[in-house]
Parts: structure tokens; C-alpha cells; sequence
């Protein structure tokens, strides 16, 4: 939690923030990174809001903390800790598994601060990789939440809402009938979608 005077430490007590000094934010930059995957973009929002805190509650300079944030980015992109392409791949592929929609995927992509373009690339290579990335991640999708075909009874009552649910998770509708009216697992698997 956070209030004005700092962030809360699970006492109770708030411990004010410390100032956005160059080494610390590349402490914390580093410290970030061995924690989390991150596009550049997003590391320069998480060490902003540092360097925004800092700015409050010190009256430190602002402007001095974000030409350091900036320095810092470009440092951490040339050594390679930052690549977003990389980056978008891989969060890209983990979501496509876990049955996001490709739609989904590339909106996650953009709020963490992936150019478009890398995005495009990204999704087009996975797809040349993996197939229908779409259908795919919708019988992850479906056999994760054991709907359709994964489902082991009364699935003709719960059709519409199982589309329903392919749906609000970014589906087409192509492909989430497919799925949800596939006979088994095998069928989903052997069945390509027409183009």
C-alpha cells in the first residue's frame, strides 16, 4: 500500500521513500530485471514512478530523474538486459499457452509498451512457428476452464454459455464453435480451421 508518506511496510508504519538518486535507480532497475521480464517502456514506467515519489516527498528534481531513467534505458538496451522483441515473444508465447486470445495478447503487449510493429512481427512468427496461434490457445483455453469438448457432461445445456466464454475472451466466433462443438480432444487436434 501507499499513501504520501511512503509505502507501507505490513507494520502499520510507513517508511518514507528514498531519493531517486542515478545509482539507486540502477539498483533497483537491476534488481527489477532479475525479478521480472520487462519491455523497455515498462522499466522506464516502473523506475518514473520512483523517481515521481522521490520528486514528492524529497523535492528532488524530476526532470534530473528522468533524463537518468532515459540514460538508463538506453544503457540496459545496448548491454541487451532490455530487448522487447524478446520480451514479446516470450510473454507473447506464454499467453498464447495459457489460452489468451491473440487479441488479448496484443492488447497485454501494448499496455506494457511494445511498439506495434514488434507485436506484428511477433505474432506473425509464432504463427509461421506454431500454426492457427488462435485456435490453439482456445482449446487451452477450453481445456483449462473445461468447457466443450473438455467438459464431461451436460454439454448441450452449457453450449451457449461456453461460447459465450470464448467469446469474452477474445475469440472469433469460427473459432470458438469449432472448439466448443468439437466431439473430443483428437478431433480438435486433427481438424485444421479453413482459412
Amino acid at each position: 500500500m501507499m499513501n504520501e508518506q511512503g509505502p507501507d511496510t505490513g507494520t502499520g508504519v510507513r517508511r518514507k521513500p528514498r531519493k531517486a538518486t542515478p545509482k539507486r535507480l540502477e539498483n533497483a532497475a537491476l534488481h527489477y530485471l532479475a525479478r521480472y521480464s520487462s519491455s523497455a517502456e515498462n522499466l522506464r514506467r516502473v523506475l518514473m514512478r520512483r523517481v515521481n515519489r522521490s520528486a514528492r516527498y524529497h523535492g528532488t528534481d524530476a526532470e534530473e530523474g528522468a533524463v537518468a531513467v532515459d540514460e538508463l534505458v538506453k544503457r540496459f538496451s545496448r548491454a541487451g538486459l532490455l530487448d522487447d522483441t524478446r520480451y514479446a515473444e516470450g510473454r507473447a508465447r506464454s499467453l498464447l499457452e495459457r489460452g489468451v486470445a491473440p487479441r488479448a495478447v496484443r492488447l497485454r503487449l501494448r499496455e506494457k509498451g511494445v511498439a506495434n510493429e514488434t507485436i506484428d512481427a511477433v505474432l506473425s512468427d509464432l504463427a509461421e512457428d506454431q500454426g492457427d496461434v488462435e485456435r490453439a490457445a482456445a482449446v487451452a483455453l477450453a481445456k483449462r476452464r473445461r468447457i466443450g469438448p473438455f467438459r464431461k457432461s451436460e454439454r448441450e445445456s452449457t453450449r451457449e454459455k461456453d461460447l459465450a466464454a470464448l467469446a469474452r475472451a477474445g475469440f472469433s466466433y469460427d473459432v470458438a464453435l469449432r472448439v466448443i462443438d468439437a466431439e473430443n480432444e483428437a478431433e480438435l487436434e486433427e481438424a485444421p480451421l479453413p482459412d
